[in-house]
């Protein structure tokens, strides 16, 4: 039997088996998926029940309830970024990937590029793939703090781009854009006549003051831009599948015809728990990001002594990437000793777009005792590679 050869040629996700790996070990410290450890609100349990209890288990429409749309999710973003939507500008998916999936789907025809800044989320290329588009990498370098400039995506422009995507706070990286250089890159993007999908959803986890702009709220934007958004970093709701598009009207109109082909609507006790989440959700979003905070200071300062790795300290998501090109390993190898020898999950960094190899994604979505035994772990790996003795402490 013959299969797709797109779908074959897909590349698996590095993430999902560091993951699956570490699993298996029972004792492994994992910094590979960037799902918060908190649980939600309490508003949020209550809503889930109390949706559950009223009979809320039918088939929802597929834009999602009107409620959610207008009433909870568009003066949330009103409220965010002074970006004025109406219910028919905003699609309630299963999860952001479905967002930036149908988003994808309804922008590109074949052939189509789409600009994104390298490092970046592995699943975009995959979108982009299975949208028939080709990914354009635009390279950032940690002497930029790995934020994305307009120059490089002025360069890397050709008759073919079709979609500039951003992501800020930025997976795999941190990297925050500046206002200035959103401002830059919204007037490269009408000038070139590019859409922007915006993924914003680690735009609530900024640190050191940083803020955030949408580039959606600048002149002339709105009509080109695809806002991403989902309720599972902002209120800890992975497993609710809970994600947000909002764009133009007619996009948003494509975006859900497709819904009925691909998985109908998003379940209805889910939709409710995400109304309490936007409403009631603020002060309980505010402890997690000063958790995170502090998090970020120990493990950066944590890092930053250990021989042979290096890393930045990053204004917003919850990822640090780390340079490990100081210990003499790339880092396929230096992830698979690590788990196989150590018991600490880490994502190669190759596996994040191109110039990559040097380094390693981290996740601080998890409790500080298993980060302090994770640096624990590595330090005692990063020793014994620069002496004598035998790395494997768990054979």
């Amino acid at each position: 039997m013959k299969y797709a050869k797109t779908a074959e040629a897909v590349p698996a996700s590095p993430i999902r088996d560091m993951m699956t790996r570490a699993a298996k070990l029972g004792d492994a410290v994992s910094f590979s998926v960037g799902e918060p450890d908190f649980f939600p609100s309490q508003e949020v349990i209550d809503a889930t029940q109390r949706a559950a209890d009223e009979g809320y288990v039918k088939y929802s429409p597929g834009a999602g309830f009107a409620e959610l749309r207008q009433a909870a999710y568009a003066e949330y973003l009103s409220g965010a970024d002074l970006v004025s939507y109406s219910a028919e500008e905003v699609i309630v998916t299963a999860g952001g990937m479905a967002a930036l999936f149908l988003g994808m789907k309804c922008l590109l025809d074949p052939g189509d590029e789409v600009l994104i800044a390298s490092p970046y989320f592995s699943n975009y290329a995959q979108m982009v793939m299975l949208c028939g588009g080709e990914t354009v990498p635009v390279n950032v370098y940690e002497k930029d703090d790995f934020v994305l400039t307009p120059e490089a995506v002025e360069t890397a422009v050709t008759p073919r781009s079709k979609v500039l995507l951003l992501n800020s706070p930025c997976n795999p990286t941190g990297g925050v854009l500046s206002p200035e250089a959103t401002e830059k890159l919204a007037k490269l993007a009408i000038e070139h006549d590019l859409f922007v999908v915006s993924d914003e959803v680690y735009r609530s986890v900024l640190f050191d003051g940083a803020s955030y702009t949408s580039i959606a709220s600048l002149p002339g934007m709105k009509e080109r831009t695809l806002i991403v958004d989902s309720c599972s970093k902002t209120f800890a709701m992975t497993g609710y599948r809970v994600g947000f598009g909002a764009g133009p009207r007619h996009l948003i109109n494509l975006m859900t015809k497709l819904t009925e082909g691909v998985y109908s609507c998003v379940s209805s006790i889910c939709q409710l728990a995400a109304v309490a989440a936007l409403r009631e959700g603020p002060e309980h979003l505010q402890m997690m990001v000063r958790e995170y905070e502090k998090r970020r200071d120990y493990i950066c300062g944590r890092i930053d002594a250990i021989r042979g790795v290096s890393c930045i300290r990053p204004k917003g998501a919850f990822y640090l990437f780390v340079n490990i090109g100081g210990t003499g390993l790339k880092a396929k190898e230096y992830s698979d000793r690590l788990l196989d020898e150590y018991h600490v999950a880490v994502v190669p960094g190759d596996n994040f777009g191109t110039d990559a190899a040097d380094y390693i994604r981290i996740s601080y979505a998890t409790s500080m005792e298993q980060i302090i035994e994770g640096c624990d772990r590595m330090e005692r790996f990063s020793n014994a590679l620069f002496s004598e003795q035998p790395c494997c402490t768990f054979a």
